[in-house]
């Protein structure tokens, strides 16, 4: 078992650091493309695509992998996941036809963003059978074929980007943004035949298999239901930053091109930045979860401490080193990713709190491990709340573009306090 968990680990550790290298290497090339104008625009319409990849993926991928590894029938659990996800994304691509303008235009006071946004919404359809396929093989244990199709599938989204979006910059910023976006649409298709190739050659299929099972369907609904929900209030919120953002410093005088940029250099420069090297805390949680389900089912509650600790102090070391790293050597990284020192400011401010950012993965893969997903939906929820919240007042109050640094932390820190306390007063830690 402690094998499998550090064999598990180690294979998402190195996936996910060429994965995000590849990220970095394709996001430096399109930000230094784009210019300033256009990270402006990505980031506009970055919320509103978060926000629907949170309703299209559903945790479904989650729900698939407990399904399967706690003893059902995996094909069964693969067809109502599909029935589910497809109903989602059919949803979701009509209401961003119906309401796309009326989004853009007094949503987010910004009417190039609707072709954006449409081109972003038809890619949900084929990351909805991505996560349906990832869940399979986490189910099975086997997350070799996850990485692979990760790597594999980022070289392909580079090589893409580096062949056709120089061709197309001649379009204008609005239809570059857009082709950006789309081409999520390929890198998704090849990433599902990627996972296709690993799939085992000799399937058993009935027909009843293809019958919508209803006893399924609330099994994987039951699961993922909560989790989504706290997820998509969370991208709810996330959606309306921008536009709170947005009409409240309109309102005090900035104008919008200013607005625009700042945004987009917080979010595009500073915090991708901080984010680069979480790649490090997914494995670590996305390993943690199946164990400390498997030692919950057990009442193994030893064990799950000992996890606890372990993941907790690795995520604190691994949080201390490269923030200190990070803030250090702000300056170069960025001048060096993105040819200017644009989000220094915000990276010196915001960088050692995002230590106790490293924490929340794991965190919340025990509270889920534990059957505390109500907890963790709370949680997530009252930290978005308390996001939203801050940020109005702290413009109200003078902050303005640092506001988003200050809701940030208190987000971070309200989320990893509440989650350390629900754990620690969960019965595992009780002598029941």
């Amino acid at each position: 078992m402690k094998n499998l968990f550090i064999k598990s680990t180690l294979i998402l550790l190195i996936g996910g650091m060429f994965t995000k290298l590849i990220g970095f290497f394709i996001k430096i090339y399109y930000t230094r493309l784009i210019d300033i104008e256009g990270i402006g625009l990505l980031s506009m319409v970055m919320p509103t695509y978060s926000l629907l990849l949170s309703i299209a993926n559903f945790n479904i991928q989650t729900s698939i992998s407990k399904r399967i590894s706690s003893g059902n029938n995996s094909s069964k659990t693969i067809v109502n996941a599909f029935y589910i996800m497809i109903t989602i994304d059919v949803l979701l691509i009509s209401f961003i036809l119906l309401f796309g303008k009326y989004i853009s235009i007094y949503l987010l006071k910004n009417k190039y963003t609707y072709i954006p946004i449409v081109v972003s919404c038809l890619s949900l359809p084929f990351i909805s059978i991505g996560y349906i396929v990832k869940g399979y093989f986490y189910g099975k244990q086997n997350v070799l074929p996850h990485m692979i199709s990760n790597v594999l599938e980022q070289l392909f989204r580079m090589l893409i980007i580096f062949i056709f979006l120089p061709r197309v910059l001649k379009y204008g910023t609005i239809i570059s943004v857009s082709i950006l976006l789309g081409f999520n649409i390929f890198s998704e298709l090849f990433s599902v035949f990627i996972l296709y190739l690993f799939l085992p050659k000799k399937i058993s299929i009935n027909k009843d298999v293809f019958k919508t099972d209803r006893l399924e369907i609330n099994s994987l609904l039951n699961i993922s239901g909560p989790t989504v929900l706290g997820r998509l209030i969370c991208n709810i919120g996330y959606f309306f930053e921008p536009i709170i953002f947005t009409n409240l410093l309109l309102y005090k005088g900035f104008s919008i091109s200013n607005i625009n940029n700042q945004y987009g250099i917080y979010h595009m420069y500073a915090i991708s930045l901080l984010l680069f090297p979480s790649f490090f805390i997914n494995a670590i949680s996305n390993s943690l979860l199946p164990e400390i389900s498997k030692f919950y089912s057990k009442n193994d509650y030893n064990s799950i401490k000992r996890r606890i600790y372990q993941s907790s102090f690795i995520s604190l070391c691994l949080g201390l080193i490269l923030c200190s790293f990070i803030f250090i050597f702000r300056d170069f990284l960025l001048n060096m990713l993105y040819g200017n020192t644009l989000g220094s400011i915000y990276v010196k401010y915001i960088c050692f709190f995002f230590i106790l950012f490293y924490l929340e993965g794991p965190l919340s893969s025990i509270l889920i491990g534990i059957n505390k997903v109500k907890t963790c939906t709370l949680i997530s929820i009252f930290g978005m709340i308390i996001k939203l919240m801050v940020l109005v007042i702290s413009i109200i109050l003078g902050f303005n573009y640092y506001s988003l640094l200050i809701s940030e932390v208190c987000n971070v820190i309200f989320v990893v306090l509440m989650e350390i306390i629900s754990i620690k007063n969960s019965f595992i830690f009780n002598d029941v």
